[in-house]
């Protein structure tokens, strides 16, 4: 596209019927109004708009907002930017959070929400010379304001620098006679930028994909395999919060909600029922089990029937011996050697195949449990979302399994650090009330897919040979700073030159 130059579009006829215009131009130009005052301002224009479409990531909203500080602070530039963002799905894997805002000469009059279940949400905005009657927001703005601060700028001469920007004619305008329409109006004051805690995003952001996710796919709910740890209890508290942020959007009015959700749980948008408690809600979606084995703890499975109590999940315990025995018998069957744990003189060839065994078979039953479970109940006919809770520390290092809880429908955690995991359940402690959280937060990190002893216990730190804390390290040095293998070495040379020697940061680490 060429700068400052706009060429007309011949429309199609079924459009001209409609605008009674025969072309549209297309290009880089402003639109002048019938308005007097673009003469006036230098060629300069006071009202920007950026329809956006910036996906969520954890603490990004920040730097939207310096963007659009910085684009109105400046005195040579001043001004108003409006930015309206998607907030959905929209069909895609990541999640459009909203938070339409509106800024004049550097600061904020107008905010809108980040995270919403409503399919639409738009903002007000009123204008002393511009009124666009079709928003929930509202702010008022002189743009005499604009002037008045550009007027600061007494060179001329990166004005004179730009090329001018062609017209675009209208006939009509913006302006109102504002002592006749407003005679009491008066300009927004500025507002302080809201931010959501990482904490709350994680709470909000995954809960309003899910269930847009859910909706989309025509599916009866979720079914989660619950192992008593933190990751599953992460993945299971989302479900939860994704519950109660329905009941409250209900509540507050939103008929469209509602009837989503009438559809998912019933199949009929027109069903008489209407969520008002979040447990209650949070028992017709959300599925959980747990899949033991020989390996499991009672610890572990007593905090996972503990965690589905509470937030009012329809849960299943059992046990996979009997299908983990029978593959492996028919493994020493077809080839006449049986594998064995390290512990019991196994090589690490065998110890590991016995452990990918044990979660392949976890996400096996629970594609079997997802399928039948609406059958077993007698709810509506389909099946459920299998959800996974792989975080991506452990994605990063590779600590995982090919199609075990890395493979199911949807992995909300998988952009989610172990460290901010853990922060989360902390505030969801407190939010929910729930004390059985604390046992998370307590408990050792294990995968229980290797015999326990007296005198041995597996533990992710240690197969892993890292701490939760150095992978949070290493993930925002390749993501945030953007370092590749050496530049890493290269940064944790001095990062942990306290605990570490170089050698044993190269070899070790």
């Amino acid at each position: 596209m060429k700068k400052c130059t706009v060429e007309d579009f011949f429309v199609p006829s079924i459009i001209s019927e409609v605008t009674n215009q025969l072309t549209v131009p297309f290009g880089d130009g402003v639109i002048a109004t019938l308005d007097p005052h673009v003469s006036m301002a230098l060629d300069g224009v006071e009202i920007i708009t950026n329809a956006s479409g910036s996906h969520h990531e954890f603490r990004k909203l920040s730097t939207r907002v310096d963007l659009m500080k910085s684009a109105t602070k400046k005195v040579a530039c001043g001004g108003i930017y409006i930015y309206a963002n998607h907030q959905g799905c929209d069909g895609e894997r990541v999640y459009y959070d909203g938070s339409c805002m509106i800024f004049k000469n550097g600061e904020c009059v107008a905010q809108g929400s980040q995270f919403s279940l409503s399919d639409v949400v738009s903002e007000r905005i009123e204008f002393l010379f511009f009124k666009y009657n079709q928003e929930v927001q509202v702010a008022t703005i002189d743009l005499e304001e604009i002037r008045a601060f550009r007027s600061q700028n007494t060179s001329r001469s990166l004005y004179n620098k730009e090329s001018v920007y062609p017209r675009i004619r209208v006939d009509f305008q913006l302006s109102v006679d504002m002592f006749e329409s407003y005679p009491n109006i008066q300009p927004t004051i500025p507002v302080s930028v809201k931010y959501h805690t990482p904490e709350q995003e994680i709470r909000f952001g995954p809960a309003c994909w899910m269930w847009d996710y859910l909706r989309r796919s025509k599916s009866c709910g979720f079914f989660l395999p619950l192992s008593g740890g933190i990751d599953s209890c992460a993945t299971a508290l989302l479900v939860f919060s994704m519950s109660a942020l329905i009941v409250e959007t209900i509540a507050n009015g939103d008929l469209e909600v509602l009837a989503d959700v009438r559809n998912v749980v019933f199949g009929d948008s027109n069903y008489n029922y209407t969520p008002v408690d979040a447990r209650e809600f949070c028992g017709r979606l959300l599925n959980t089990c747990y899949l033991g084995t020989v390996n499991s703890s009672f610890e572990t499975r007593d905090r996972a029937t503990r965690l589905a109590k509470e937030i009012g999940s329809y849960h299943l315990n059992t046990n996979i011996d009997s299908v983990v025995s029978a593959v492996v018998q028919l493994f020493a069957l077809v080839t006449k050697k049986t594998p064995t744990f390290k512990l019991h003189g196994g090589s690490e060839a065998e110890n590991l195949a016995l452990q990918n065994i044990q979660a392949r078979l976890r996400m096996v039953m629970s594609y079997l449990f997802a399928q039948l479970l609406p059958w077993v109940k007698g709810t509506r006919p389909g099946g459920l979302l299998v959800l996974g809770s792989a975080n991506v520390d452990e994605t990063l290092r590779g600590y995982l399994t090919k199609y075990d809880c890395s493979s199911a429908d949807i992995n909300p955690i998988g952009g989610i650090s172990k460290i901010d995991l853990r922060k989360f359940i902390e505030y969801a402690r407190t939010e929910f009330n729930f004390s059985i959280l604390e046992e998370f937060l307590n408990a050792p990190a294990t995968a229980e897919l290797e015999p326990i002893t007296e005198d041995y216990v597996q533990e992710d730190e240690v197969d892993m040979g890292f701490t939760y804390q150095d992978l949070s390290v290493l993930g925002t040095l390749r993501k945030v700073d953007k370092l590749g293998p050496f530049g890493m070495f290269s940064n944790l040379l001095f990062a942990w030159k306290d605990k570490l020697s170089p050698l044993e940061v190269l070899s070790n680490k």
